[in-house]
């Protein structure tokens, strides 16, 4: 297919037709991917937290922006993985450069989400106890 006929087909596709994509990726995340699910998973604990400790409003922000960061490189990584192992099927040491380094980027996001999670609910933890 030439370009100018894909980029003709990408335009016409409409934007409930690009949600709908990204849905499906996303949903296939979470399928098949288990650290996909365990983010999830420690997104949805923190909501739950949150909505017993009764965060206010900067607190949720700087909690959603954590999470869906988070969820956002996973995204990322397993798309990247996949397509370096359409492309490199076989191991290449840039391939492993390329994963790793994505996984990494899950990594810095996802100890930075702690870190938020350390200072918004310890504090009203410790209150608690």
């Amino acid at each position: 297919m030439e370009k100018s006929n894909y980029i003709e087909i990408r335009k016409r596709s409409g934007l409930f037709v690009s949600f709908r994509h990204a849905a499906a990726g996303f949903i296939d995340a979470a399928r098949h991917e288990r650290s996909m699910r365990i983010h999830l998973l420690a997104a949805v604990l923190a909501v739950a937290l949150g909505a017993w400790l009764g965060l206010d409003k900067w607190e949720w922000v700087a909690v959603a922006f954590s999470c869906s960061s988070v969820i956002a490189f996973e995204c990322a990584n397993t798309a990247l993985e996949a397509l370096v192992d359409l492309a490199s099927p076989g191991i290449h040491p840039l391939a492993k450069k390329a994963k790793d380094c994505a996984a990494a980027a899950v990594l810095v996001a996802a100890l930075g989400a702690a870190t938020v999670g350390a200072v918004i609910f310890l504090p009203k933890l410790v209150v608690l106890i």
